[in-house]
């Protein structure tokens, strides 16, 4: 085979840095966003942050190298404040430190502490430790109350080993057998003197925990309930709870009363009673941390036009700018390190800025198209939202798909109605009757109505809410049904039947 040389022309699209940076942070969330200004600012020395008192008319400025004067050495010691006139104004410090003090006098006396008056403190720093302090668990809260109820030394082991074992939900994870037998052999430990400590357990706040399956912390809640008034509703409900719990569970009402003897007032009472009860009482001790979101664009309606006003929100970033007496620095023909260092940074201060204006101006356009195709959803709630795929919005903003998915993505809009992200005004259609289309939105609100007001002694199955949409119009099967009601996690009929009377 010959070896040979070939040219070859060709022409293929490549992506530089700048416009890889301007994708990346089109992606990004609002605090990712944040952390990637603030990361920006430290690492570039020609980007500085906008105070509020700046002049904001300056925000986009920047000021050509050669028309930019030098800071002069009169604006910097002007900037140091003369210790003469500081004493002069802060009458607290005294001018003149004395050599000795008298034997019987304090520091206090002479200097003024710098710490902050009593007010400002309470005020501002008293509640610091309890605001970055770790919330306390459901250990915690069962050790501290174990500390305080006495016990003997060999109780108390067992009771630690018992309270390690329970979940965040207050359920004993283990067997008693297996605490046994992590226990010290030597000390002959039974599984009675186990079961005596766990029961101690489950008297402490809240009141079930260290249960070991759902009757028994029902159970343990139904001894507490001291009301004479509700002593037969109390009986009637640890009898269902004891022997009757999996007819519970699949609401077998039929079944239930049946086997009980109970009539059906008797057993609706009791029934109200084991729904007041916590199934998961330790969950209320250290509940979840809240999560914040920021929308990134903030819809309103102007009551004198009628309009729908699209706007950013001017809190999710802070804003920079490039800093003028850096950039005066660079000097055009100097190709020294320190200049070549400076003419970077500005470039990449420049392209950052841009990439930013670039992710404002796509957020706008297709949020203001969003609001453009959703104005139903706006004025009359789910069941008038469109249907709305990501090909829509890219052709009326004229860009690709990929582009206006990276917009959507982790992106909220304020609205009226709450606060949603941009991927929730998209949605498939479902065809009417009429030829026209129907959301999969607008379906899940209509399945939410119905079931929101069926006869709980009958409620509606997914065959007849099919029937009740088709008489609307909408051909939907019902397989579709029950998954757009299971995405909306509302139970099967079975489960939501109820007791009426």
């Amino acid at each position: 085979m010959k070896l040979s040389l070939q040219l070859k022309l060709s022409q293929q699209l490549t992506m530089t840095p700048q416009l890889q940076q301007a994708i990346r942070l089109l992606q990004l969330s609002t605090l990712d966003l944040q952390q990637e200004i603030h990361q920006a600012l430290e690492s570039n020395p020609m980007l500085e942050l906008i105070e509020e008192n700046d002049d904001i008319s300056d925000e986009n400025s920047e000021t050509k190298p050669n028309e930019q004067s030098q800071p002069s050495s009169e604006n910097t010691e002007s900037a140091i404040p003369d210790v003469k006139e500081a004493n002069d104004e802060n009458s607290e410090w005294p001018e003149v430190i004395p050599e000795d003090l008298p034997v019987d006098s304090n520091w206090d006396d002479v200097y003024q502490s710098s710490s902050p008056s009593g007010g400002s403190f309470e005020g501002d720093h008293a509640d610091f430790e309890s605001r970055n302090s770790a919330s306390e668990t459901l250990q915690d809260h069962l050790l501290w109350q174990l500390n305080l109820t006495p016990m003997s030394d060999q109780d108390n082991l067992i009771a630690v080993a018992l309270v390690d074992a329970i979940d965040a939900n207050g359920m004993l994870t283990v067997d008693i057998e297996f605490i046994c037998s992590g226990l010290d052999p030597s000390l002959e430990i039974e599984l009675d003197e186990i079961l005596a400590v766990l029961h101690r357990i489950q008297q402490f706040d809240p009141v079930g925990v260290g249960y070991r399956n759902l009757a028994e912390c029902l159970l343990i809640q139904l001894n507490q309930l001291s009301d004479p008034d509700l002593a037969i509703a109390v009986s009637n409900a640890k009898k269902v709870i004891t022997e009757h719990i999996n007819l519970l569970g699949t609401r077998d009402y039929a079944q239930i009363l049946r086997r009980t003897k109970l009539k059906e007032p008797e057993l609706k009472k009791a029934i109200e009673i084991i729904e007041s009860l916590n199934p998961r009482p330790g969950a209320d001790i250290a509940p979840p941390s809240t999560t914040y979101i920021v929308p990134d664009v903030i819809v309103t309606k102007q009551t004198a036009s009628g309009k729908w006003k699209v706007e950013l929100n001017p809190d999710i970033a802070p804003k920079i700018r490039i800093n003028a007496n850096y950039a005066a620095l660079v000097k055009r023909a100097d190709n020294s390190n320190d200049n070549n260092y400076l003419r970077d940074n500005l470039q990449e201060a420049r392209w950052f800025i841009k990439s930013l204006q670039s992710r404002n101006e796509t957020l706008m356009k297709v949020a203001t198209s969003i609001v453009e195709h959703q104005k139903g959803f706006l004025e009359y709630g789910e069941e008038a939202m469109k249907p709305l795929v990501l090909h829509d919005i890219a052709e009326m903003v004229g860009m690709h798909e990929s582009t206006i998915s990276r917009v959507t993505t982790q992106k909220y809009m304020h609205t009226p109605r709450g606060i949603f992200e941009l991927k929730y005004f998209f949605s498939s259609h479902v065809s009417t009757q009429g030829g026209g289309e129907c959301s999969s939105t607008a379906i899940r609100a209509i399945i939410k109505k119905l079931v929101a007001a069926e006869n709980t002694a009958k409620p509606l199955s997914d065959s007849k809410i099919t029937k009740l949409l088709e008489e609307q119009g909408i051909n939907i099967a019902r397989r579709t049904i029950a998954k757009y009601r299971e995405s909306l996690s509302i139970p099967p009929s079975n489960e939501r039947k109820r007791l009426v009377g």
